[in-house]
């Protein structure tokens, strides 16, 4: 037996974020809380997919301001239990989407190397890997504390039409 449930897409706001503990921690979620500020500004996109609930359960960010000729998709995360359903396809095509209504014709991203799982699903929508490079970002450690994670990211890009 199959299910079948019909996703919208709409922009993320800060009301979604306490319904959205299962992509990150308090930290990640200050981090797209700061996103959402930006988006005020024109600099990122944050999309949020979302069941009839219109609780997200998937959730990424575009942003503008690294390249003047591309989007950065950024922060994404689909929840654990609804993984290889196709919701993170329809969330980059979403943000692809979004791109190219800014007149933009290339999505780039960081996938990190030690997520092979991620680096799949790009190549499948026709992401190819071009550069890596060290990333790092703060994060919380288990017992609340805050670090600094330090990874390396595998830089890819997609010509959009």
């Amino acid at each position: 037996m199959s299910v079948v449930v019909e996703f919208s897409v709409r922009d993320l706001v800060h009301e979604d974020l306490p319904s959205c503990t299962w992509a990150g921690s308090g930290t990640h979620l200050a981090h797209v809380a700061d996103a959402l500020e930006r988006r005020h500004r024109g600099e990122v996109d944050y999309l949020a997919i979302c069941p009839p609930s219109n609780l997200p359960v998937a959730i990424g960010g575009v942003d503008y301001a690294p390249s003047p000729e591309a989007g950065s998709l950024w922060q994404f995360s689909v929840h654990p239990a609804l993984r290889s359903c196709g919701i993170g396809t329809a969330l980059v095509r979403a943000a692809e989407k979004r791109i190219l209504e800014r007149g933009l014709y290339w999505a780039e991203l960081g996938v990190e190397e030690s997520n092979p799982r991620a680096r799949a699903l790009y190549e499948r929508l026709g992401y190819v890997a071009y550069d890596r490079r060290p990333e790092a970002w703060d994060a919380e450690a288990p017992d609340g504390s805050v670090i600094r994670y330090e990874t390396i990211c595998t830089l890819m890009r997609r010509r959009l039409e």
